[in-house]
């Protein structure tokens, strides 16, 4: 069961499926454990899918070529290369992109990954197979645990509304660069009729992605004299 092979026996299937079941459940899961749509459901009829197309291939193999009174061409490979090409379909349909940010590349790489996976399944390419699926749950567990421990740049829109009693523009440029945070835009509204002051401004904040809560400085700066309404709101 190293590779293609024109004499399939049952026990063979039985064995490329069920790894190919247990693979694709435990891979599956961490999507499902992330709560994501693509889940262990998906991740299993893609894998499945693709295992079976190359097992099928493996049963059509005495088929293949032409025969000395046919015209026709049996191109077995062009079943597996048809289910990478709708997994590619499949992938970019999780790819959702809601304002700034862009979700689901993961998850598409995980069903392209599976679907790799699948076809050396049942191709017969077991230790490839699982050499893959090892690096894979490598990748989703420890290498994401560890990406979410690293710090890294949060886009984030704080607009504030002043009155003729609060700090300028500048003041509060100043007490952003002292909290750590870089400026990377700023917009400026003055409302004559009520004497209020608008100033809207797109920062750049560096901290762990478990870091979800408002910056300290940004809290305590809504209670500070003059500060008609504070909002923040950032991008992940």
């Amino acid at each position: 069961m190293t590779g293609l092979s024109t004499s399939l026996s049952w026990s063979e299937i039985a064995l490329r499926v069920a790894l190919t079941v247990a693979v694709s459940v435990l891979i599956g899961y961490n999507r499902s454990e992330h709560g994501k749509a693509a889940g262990m459901c998906t991740t299993l009829l893609v894998c499945l899918a693709a295992s079976v197309a190359m097992i099928d291939v493996n049963l059509l193999l005495p088929t293949a070529g032409r025969s000395a009174d046919s015209f026709v061409m049996n191109d077995l490979m062009r079943l597996p290369l048809g289910i990478l090409t709708g997994v590619g379909f499949i992938g970019a349909g999780a790819i959702l992109r809601r304002d700034n940010i862009v979700v689901g590349v993961t998850t598409a790489a995980t069903l392209w990954l599976v679907t790799v996976i699948g076809l050396c399944l049942g191709g017969g390419q077991i230790v490839i197979g699982l050499i893959a699926t090892v690096l894979g749950i490598f990748a989703l567990w420890v290498l994401k645990s560890f990406e979410n421990r690293l710090r890294q740049e949060h886009n984030a829109r704080l607009v504030v509304t002043v009155d003729v009693n609060g700090p300028s523009e500048s003041d509060l440029r100043h007490r952003l660069k002292a909290a750590g945070l870089s400026i990377s835009g700023t917009h400026a509204i003055l409302q004559s009729a009520d004497r209020l002051q608008e100033f809207s401004f797109h920062v750049v904040r560096v901290c762990r992605r478990e870091d979800t809560g408002t910056p300290q400085a940004i809290a305590a700066l809504a209670w500070e004299p003059g500060i008609v309404k504070l909002e923040w709101g950032e991008f992940r």
